[in-house]
């Protein structure tokens, strides 16, 4: 007969414990590296936290990455009409005015540079833009 594995005491869960990794999330239960985890509170930065200054830097910064990487980047075309999009909103004198074509960018950028050699700069960048248009 074979009987199933009990729980052991030090398996149990802890209340009480808690881990920030940071976003906008909660989450009551996540598995890492098979154990579960409980009490897992993400948060951001509020809006309006970023300033135009902030997203210029990181938008040169990015910029630089893609050119230097262009040959790796199967989107490098679209990846640098988004930039445009960035640099020409931030040129305006109410570069907010621009909100809908930059939350355009939010979405779509996050899918073009994952796993190249530039997904953190274009998140980086993205989160910036997001926190500065609010």
């Amino acid at each position: 007969m074979i009987m199933g594995r009990g729980r052991r005491e030090s398996e149990q869960p802890t209340h009480g414990s808690g881990i920030h990794i940071g976003g906008d999330n909660n989450a009551p239960n996540q598995n890492v590296v098979g154990r579960n985890i409980s009490y897992v509170h993400q948060h951001a930065p509020g809006h309006g936290a970023v300033d135009t200054e902030t997203v210029r830097g990181l938008l040169a910064s990015f910029r630089a990455e893609v050119d230097d990487n262009e040959s790796g980047l199967d989107h490098a075309v679209a990846v640098r009409a988004m930039t445009d999009t960035i640099a020409a909103s931030l040129c305006m004198p109410d570069p907010r005015a621009q909100a809908g074509a930059l939350r355009g960018v939010v979405q779509a950028l996050p899918a073009l540079v994952a796993g190249t050699v530039v997904e953190q700069g274009g998140e980086a960048l993205v989160h910036a833009i997001a926190g500065w248009i609010g």
